[in-house]
């Protein structure tokens, strides 16, 4: 009996049909190894890894990577774009309204009922966003003290 393995970021990337190179390496690794990163974040861990990487590259991988399903981004209103790399569970988010922060949240009954629509209007629903917005318990701590 043969123990399968965890495939390295390089095979995740070619079996996603991405090249690979140590920028898109570099970039998921940092995404998987972050807290909901935002683009300056994720930036520079890169750069911690590779040297010098352009801003634009950076927008430029993060795109190929979501829209092959390695990567997820997040967009709270008002707030800048977060990339996390949980994929795939449809998950959610609650944010923090004083600091930012944000955690994830799993669907709160059996598997993924938010995608069952009360009226789906003909659209066939693959995906579900849902946010929950409050304060974090430091900053609920803070506004008592």
């Amino acid at each position: 009996m043969t123990a399968s393995r965890t495939p390295t970021t390089a095979e995740e990337l070619r079996g996603a049909g991405l090249r690979v190179t140590a920028a898109r390496v570099a970039l998921l690794e940092t995404v998987r190894g972050g807290d909901h990163l935002g683009v300056e974040a994720i930036a520079s861990g890169v750069r911690d890894r590779v040297g010098h990487i352009s801003l634009q590259a950076v927008y430029e991988a993060l795109h190929a990577l979501t829209a092959a399903g390695l990567v997820r981004r997040i967009e709270p209103a008002g707030s800048p774009a977060r990339f996390e790399g949980r994929v795939g569970d449809n998950h959610h988010h609650i944010l923090c309204r004083s600091c930012g922060a944000v955690a994830d949240v799993d669907c709160a009954v059996g598997e993924a009922p938010c995608l069952t629509a009360s009226d789906d209007h003909g659209y066939s629903i693959d995906e579900a966003e849902v946010i929950y917005w409050g304060l974090c318990p430091d900053c609920s701590t803070a506004r008592i003290s």
